[in-house]
C-alpha cells in the first residue's frame, strides 16, 4: 500500500463554522465526516449520540414498551438490527421510536455543538435526519455527499442489505433532490478516497481561503 500523503493543515478559520452533512443512504457520509474531522472539525456524530442515549435504562424501558421485547437482545441492550427491521417496515413504530429517542439525542447534539462553539471550534454535524429534524438551521452551510445508486447498492450489500432495504430506509428520509437543493457544496464520493479528500479540502478552502 502506498504511504498516505502528509496530513492536511488544520482548519482554523477566523470565524468558526458549522457544517452539516446531507446525502443518500449508503453514500459514504461517515467516510466524508471522518475526512472533515481529520482536518480539525469537531465531529458530532448523531449515531454515536443515539447509541449512548439508548444505554439509558429509562430509554430502554420505553423502547421495549413501544416496540415489544424483541427490541432488546438477551443481554438487555438495544438490538439495533431488530429495531431497524421493525421500524423501517412500520411507520407507526418508527414514529413511536422517534418520539422516545429524538428529544434526548437532539439535546445532546445541541449541547456538544454549544460546547464546541464556546471553545471557538468549527463543527461537522453528521446527523441522518439533519434536514427533517431541523438541525440544518444550526449550520452555516451543508455539504451533500453524492454517490450514484449502483455504488450505494454495492455499499449497502456490504452491510448485508438488499435493494429493498436501502429503499425502505431512504423512504424514511427527505428526497435526495431536496437534500441536494439545500446544500451549498457537493462532494462526489463515488470515486477514490483521495479524490473525495481533495474535494473536502476544496470545500474548506472556499469557506476560509488559506486554512483548509
Amino acid at each position: 500500500m502506498a504511504p498516505d500523503r502528509d496530513p492536511p493543515p488544520p482548519f482554523r478559520p477566523t470565524t468558526p463554522v458549522v457544517l452539516g452533512l446531507l446525502g443518500g443512504v449508503a453514500s459514504g457520509k461517515s467516510t466524508v465526516a471522518g475526512l472533515f474531522a481529520q482536518r480539525g472539525l469537531v465531529h458530532v456524530d448523531a449515531d454515536q449520540v443515539a447509541r449512548t442515549v439508548s444505554e439509558d435504562p429509562g430509554i430502554l424501558g420505553a423502547i421495549r414498551a413501544a416496540l415489544g421485547p424483541g427490541a432488546l437482545g438477551p443481554d438487555g441492550r438495544l438490538d439495533r438490527p431488530a429495531v431497524a427491521r421493525l421500524v423501517f417496515s412500520d411507520p407507526v413504530l418508527r414514529q413511536r421510536l422517534e418520539e422516545i429517542t429524538h428529544p434526548p439525542v437532539r439535546r445532546r447534539i445541541l449541547a456538544e455543538l454549544a460546547a464546541a462553539r464556546a471553545r471557538g471550534e468549527s463543527v461537522l454535524l453528521d446527523v441522518p435526519l439533519l434536514l427533517e429534524g431541523g438541525l440544518i438551521d444550526q449550520c452555516d452551510a451543508a455539504v451533500f455527499v453524492a454517490a450514484d445508486r449502483a455504488e450505494r447498492l454495492r455499499r449497502a450489500a456490504l452491510r448485508g442489505w438488499g435493494p429493498d432495504e436501502l429503499d425502505r430506509r431512504e423512504r424514511a428520509q427527505a428526497p435526495l433532490a431536496e437534500k441536494q437543493a439545500r446544500a451549498r457544496f457537493t462532494v462526489d464520493n463515488g470515486g477514490s478516497l483521495a479524490a473525495t479528500a481533495a474535494q473536502v479540502d476544496a470545500v474548506l478552502a472556499q469557506l476560509a481561503p488559506g486554512t483548509g
